[in-house]
């Protein structure tokens, strides 16, 4: 059976990410644009690293006399272990939160008990000294963080720190200097190819992006975030298939399937959404069981 099928759009589950000096309204910025999406405070929740400094925005008036309202925090200490930031994600799913802001990512890279503590404690802990050997292992629990963000059934909002970068080089007679090489998000190199969209913020609050897929952004004039942005995005989100559409009709498909390795093939052409849904994991097992069976012969059958 081919794999081959038409491209389809369907609706999607908005990744953005917000980099910024400090001062340049990453959190501010991510309730609106939070806001805007949904259009409910309590269906937003900030998994907040930032010593809860997320409750400060509660009931605050902004100078344009919009208040934000009563968002929901998941205050998150160190250590800051891959490991616990899914688990924060976990939670704010179970509560039914629409819209999960992570303020911020800094911390599960640079943080106390973050990726690079953990990779520089197993290294000294080795008699190699290797640092590679330690990559090994920690690099699997940062991509299960980075798996958690992406197949999260909430839209996603990251943010992250932004510090001055510099580079080593020799100039015309070999003197080594140092340079520098403009901001740099502190977290690991690649975040952003992760992201659907992500916007650097200024200390105006000027945004401006460096990734979007959404169309919404890139090449555009700066612009301050707004609740206006989150519905845009909001807009852009709903556009397409529904995605319980593409189950339903997949489901409906597995009765075609009348063989063990029909079923096998015809797996493999689902999307990868239809294929890690619940509803189709079971639709297909209770399939095959059905095929199973069919084909068992009685027990008390005898031989002609």
């Amino acid at each position: 059976m081919s794999q081959l099928r038409k491209a389809t759009r369907k609706k999607a589950k908005i990744r953005l990410g917000l980099s910024a000096v400090s001062g340049g309204g990453k959190t501010v910025s991510a309730l609106l644009i939070a806001y805007g999406m949904v259009v409910d405070w309590n269906k937003i929740a900030v998994i907040d690293t930032e010593s809860e400094s997320a409750d400060l925005y509660a009931n605050h008036r902004l100078p344009t006399g919009f208040v934000i309202g009563e968002f929901l925090t998941r205050p998150l200490s160190a250590p800051y272990a891959p490991e616990r930031y899914v688990e924060a994600i976990r939670e704010c799913e179970a509560a039914g939160v629409e819209v999960i802001i992570i303020d911020s990512i800094t911390h599960e890279w640079d943080g106390k008990g973050g990726c690079l503590e953990i990779v520089d404690q197993i290294t000294q802990g080795s008699t190699s000294k290797n640092s590679y050997i330690a990559w090994g292992k920690v690099t699997p629990r940062h991509q299960a963080f980075i798996e958690a963000m992406l197949t999260s059934k909430a839209h996603i909002i990251t943010t992250v720190r932004r510090k001055q970068d510099y580079e080593m080089s020799r100039d015309d007679k070999g003197k080594l200097q140092v340079e520098k090489a403009g901001l740099k998000e502190v977290t690991r190199d690649g975040w952003e190819y992760e992201l659907t969209a992500n916007l650097q913020l200024d200390q105006a609050h000027l945004a401006k992006a460096s990734k979007d897929r959404t169309g919404l952004f890139m090449d555009k004039p700066e612009f301050v975030p707004t609740v206006e942005t989150g519905k845009l995005i909001a807009e852009w989100c709903e556009m397409g298939i529904d995605p319980k559409v593409e189950i339903d009709e997949a489901i409906a498909k597995l009765a075609n399937c009348a063989s063990v390795d029909d079923l096998k093939m015809f797996k493999e052409t689902v999307s990868i959404n239809v294929a890690n849904s619940d509803a189709f994991k079971n639709a297909g097992r209770e399939r095959m069981n059905q095929i199973i069976n069919a084909n068992k012969k009685p027990e008390n059958a005898t031989a002609n």
